[in-house]
């Protein structure tokens, strides 16, 4: 790997603008879910299994593609992703039409997504060292919320003047704009081998590294609470603003959006505080905090929409606060050459527990009354508060 610091500083950006690319299509089912449960008579658990099977996609596709980067260059792995993304997105468009065409085409969104994703970290790791690579992955894993972002914001911004065949139609189309932008800009790297001959699917040694799994337990209540929400903010705010004919705030969709910047800045926020003091008490705290707002904001819907909308920014804020850090943590944790392997454990827990949370959430939701019900809202999102309180126990270990 060269040594020149623009290289690295190349590599960041590019691999960042991509990865904002590939994230306009992540949360295109979310930001259109009140429509989508109108259009089609979506039961809430079954728009739960839609917002989910993304994170299923990626679950069962992660362990293989990251895995790999410890022995080919992660950008193969990332164009491979990011033209699978830009497929299932196109392919949505055009063949969507009800429960099962639309949760098979987002399972294949979420095996674009575990190409590009972690394999994008990787190439970032692998193209970059020295004291300023622990700030280069924050910037990186807190791109993901400022894809999450321009997610709600493009899809709902387009399906709403041309109908979400369009929106569909573009997050396609960005996806493949990030692949011709790492084939044609990231440079070439060749990854370092281990000294000795190992099974590169062995995971027994990264599952009896105590130090990382404490931080990708952790991850997996972080993104258990994470997806939850957000797979359900705009389906709350909206039945919320639905109560109050003529209130007066930022949409929804809009809302999402503001949410998702705002948890970027938090993320980045974050990961600076993990390393000025310590990683595991600052994520810890931000878990309990986030947990206690949890506890209560889906019983607060009836207070006027503008605080309603206050709250569930400051929520967003509180969620993404560990969010780098624990990523960060679990790859410094990591032995050397096994980074790949324990990055591939660190989504595979992760974002299994992202499949898990929206469905949850859709399930609770219905046996508690419906989307209709106060009761039912504030116990789907108390939910999510118990998952990601035993965070702070997983982060003991040591």
């Amino acid at each position: 790997m060269s040594e020149a610091p623009s290289q690295g500083a190349r590599a960041v950006f590019c691999l960042c603008a991509a990865e904002v690319l590939t994230m306009v299509g992540v949360f295109a089912f979310p930001a259109l879910l009140p429509d989508f449960v109108a259009a089609w008579g979506l039961t809430n658990t079954e728009a739960g299994w839609i917002s989910g099977v993304l994170f299923a996609g990626y679950t069962m596709a992660v362990p293989v593609l990251t895995t790999m980067t410890d022995r080919v260059d992660a950008k193969k792995v990332y164009v491979f992703g990011a033209l699978v993304a830009g497929v299932s997105c196109l392919a949505y468009a055009f063949m969507a039409e009800g429960f099962w065409s639309a949760l098979g085409l987002r399972f294949l969104a979420g095996v674009g997504l575990a190409g590009t994703y972690m394999p994008g970290l990787k190439a970032l790791v692998d193209r970059t060292k020295g004291p300023k690579q622990a700030r280069w992955i924050s910037f990186y894993t807190a791109s993901f919320s400022l894809g999450t972002s321009g997610s709600f914001m493009i899809i709902g911004a387009v399906a709403e003047i041309w109908g979400w065949k369009a929106a569909f139609l573009l997050a396609g189309l960005s996806a493949l704009a990030a692949f011709v932008l790492v084939l044609a800009l990231l440079e070439r790297a060749v990854p370092v081998p281990p000294a000795q001959p190992v099974n590169p699917f062995d995971f027994g040694p990264v599952f009896r590294n105590r130090a990382a799994m404490g931080y990708v337990l952790g991850y997996a209540a972080h993104v258990w609470e994470l997806f939850g929400a957000r797979s359900w903010m705009v389906a709350f705010l909206a039945w919320v603003l639905a109560a109050q004919p003529g209130a007066g705030g930022p949409s929804p969709t809009a809302t999402a959006t503001i949410a998702a910047l705002l948890a970027m800045a938090s993320s980045l926020i974050g990961a600076d505080l993990a390393i000025r003091f310590d990683r595991r008490r600052v994520c810890a705290a931000a878990m309990l905090s986030s947990a206690a707002l949890a506890a209560v904001i889906g019983f607060l819907g009836g207070l006027p929409y503008g605080i309603v909308v206050a709250l569930m920014l400051l929520y967003n804020v509180l969620i993404q606060i560990d969010s780098a850090a624990l990523t960060t943590g679990a790859v410094m944790a990591a032995e050397p050459d096994r980074r790949g392997a324990t990055i591939a454990i660190h989504s595979l827990l992760g974002f299994g527990a992202g499949f898990v949370g929206p469905l949850a959430f859709g399930m609770v939701l219905d046996m508690a009354g419906g989307g209709n019900s106060t009761l039912a809202w504030g116990l789907a999102f108390a939910s999510l508060a118990v998952v990601v309180g035993l965070g702070p126990l997983a982060l003991r270990l040591r």
